[in-house]
């Protein structure tokens, strides 16, 4: 079972490459982040002819999640339950579903913005919920995975250069310490191997040439439970996506699973 997460930023805008990475990759289940479309916006129809359902939580801004999955869509939850609000109101940034043998969530975290920001202190009690909404589930016995941009760099080696982002959010302490807190539930972080370098970027900026100089970070994660671990056979950057025109910031992370 191949599984993957890609930002895909507007999938309105990206949506012929992602209909023939879908069909050049095989891929069963993809978590997709920030569609930028409502929901009847969104390419159900197209993705349909490919043979995929589609689970959407999204209002048509610049959040907005989906579960796209060839093997089945089951007990679809959108939203994250008990989550926090931002300006008053509950933004789309995740929905989850059972999807085969597999249950997963598709995940956008708040950016945070910056330290000082109230959306930083948003981004932790997002975090926060999300821990106590997957806790069951992370301990349980059927294989289990959050994925999806995190918006955070678990470690200093998963940014190009630590002291680019000195005071500046994704790499805190307060940020990786809720990272932690979910990984206590019973979750692993899958770290995928790169296809080009030495580290397994997912996310590089659209200035400054950052792409061809592999100033990168490692933003788009999946933890899985133990289940899911076990079960993994390879896990990778398809860092190729990222190159040419027209294409997303991030690259898919692809995770291939033996269930």
């Amino acid at each position: 079972m191949r599984i993957a997460t890609w930002n895909v930023n507007s999938v309105t805008a990206r949506l012929p490459r992602l209909l023939a990475w879908l069909e050049a990759t095989g891929t069963d289940v993809l978590c997709v982040q920030e569609t930028k479309c409502s929901a009847g916006q969104f390419p159900a129809a197209e993705l349909r002819e490919l043979g995929y359902e589609s689970a959407v939580h999204a209002d048509g801004r610049w959040n907005g999640v989906a579960l796209i999955s060839r093997v089945g869509l089951d007990q679809v939850v959108p939203g994250l339950p008990d989550g926090p609000e931002y300006d008053g109101a509950a933004e789309p940034r995740a929905v989850s579903a059972t999807c085969g043998p597999v249950r997963l969530w598709s995940v956008y975290v708040p950016n945070g913005r910056e330290v000082d920001h109230p959306h930083y202190a948003y981004k932790l009690r997002w975090l926060d919920a999300l821990r106590t909404a997957v806790a069951e589930d992370a301990a349980g016995s059927l294989p289990f995975a959050v994925l999806g941009d995190y918006n955070i760099a678990p470690a200093d080696d998963d940014v190009w250069d630590l002291s680019a982002f000195e005071g500046a959010t994704h790499v805190t302490e307060p940020e990786r310490a809720a990272l932690a807190g979910l990984r206590q539930t019973g979750l692993t972080d899958v770290v995928p191997r790169p296809l080009k370098y030495d580290h397994p970027y997912t996310y590089w900026d659209y200035r400054q040439l950052a792409f061809p100089k592999n100033r990168g970070m490692r933003i788009d994660l999946v933890y899985g439970n133990a289940p899911f671990a076990a079960a993994v056979k390879d896990s990778y950057v398809d860092r190729e996506e990222r190159k040419g025109k027209g294409a997303s910031d991030h690259a898919p992370v692809v995770v291939d699973l033996d269930v």
